[in-house]
């Protein structure tokens, strides 16, 4: 059996927190945008310091585990 947690949680987080697909941190005109399709690099640093802290604490230390048989 092989453990499939950690590329469903990353996965999910990447797709979840892709820059301007459903929410925008730090937005052009506002602090928060939803839906522009947009991204500027500072929104960019921003989801990935939020997707690498949400992976550590989700892999790291909750330790999600899915086996598939």
């Amino acid at each position: 059996m092989s453990d499939w947690g950690p590329v469903f949680v990353a996965v999910t987080l990447f797709v979840l927190l892709t820059p301007g697909l459903l929410i925008q941190i730090p937005g052009r005109n506002r602090v928060v945008e939803f839906g522009t399709f947009q991204t500027s690099g500072v929104s960019v640093i921003v989801h990935t310091l939020v997707y690498f802290t949400l992976v550590c604490i989700l892999l790291i230390a909750i330790q999600v585990h899915m086996y598939i048989a």
